[in-house]
């Protein structure tokens, strides 16, 4: 189960690989057209196949993440004491949790096999609105279709992710517990460096 809805985190993710061509197509035409884009490159690339960690990472890194809205994200995750870490803590926090969440996708890029698919389900949303929701379900993947929620936020230059829904939990709260966790023990410091032990853990012992 816990490998299932870790791929299914990595579709997310790459349905929102998108470039500033996408700024103006409604958030669910832009979801279905880059999702294409995303896993074709990734099943034409061997080394990622192959489980090619540094080439998954820069893949992941360099057309998935900068589309995600990580200082919403991040500080979403934290919760309240996001408010009062500092400025240098708060880059950190940032930082580590998309080190956190690039390793953590980069393990589900080989599960794309030439089955994979996104299907679009039917939105509820006007032109005008600033905040979405998109429904979707991945097929191929291994098993029954996986119903995939993603909550998108209208920005000046596109459309961008601030949470994602997979088998019924949100990926913020999803983090959000344990993360308080580690502030209840250890402050902010103590979760900063929790997130650095763990993200330079080899791959497999996530």
């Amino acid at each position: 189960m816990f490998q299932r809805t870790i791929t299914s985190l990595i579709f997310a993710a790459a349905t929102l690989g998108a470039t500033g061509a996408f700024a103006q197509t409604a958030p669910d035409v832009m979801i279905k057209q880059v999702a294409g884009d995303v896993i074709e490159s990734v099943k034409n690339d061997k080394a990622i196949q192959a489980g090619d960690i540094s080439r998954i990472q820069g893949l992941v890194d360099t057309q998935v993440m900068p589309h995600v809205d990580f200082q919403r994200m991040t500080a979403a995750v934290v919760g309240k004491s996001w408010k009062t870490a500092t400025p240098d803590q708060q880059a950190k926090l940032q930082a580590e949790f998309k080190t956190l969440l690039i390793r953590t996708y980069a393990g589900a890029l080989t599960k794309v096999n030439a089955q994979t698919s996104i299907e679009l389900k039917p939105t509820r949303s006007s032109p005008d609105d600033p905040d979405v929701t998109i429904r979707t379900s991945i097929k191929g993947t291994g098993g029954d279709p996986i119903g995939i929620d993603y909550r998108l936020e209208k920005q000046p230059a596109e459309w961008k992710i601030y949470d994602v829904n997979v088998l019924g939990v949100w990926l913020v709260d999803q983090y959000k517990s344990s993360f308080a966790q580690q502030i209840a023990s250890g402050g902010i410091d103590g979760l900063i460096n929790a997130l650095v032990a763990k993200n330079k853990a080899p791959a497999a012992a996530k």
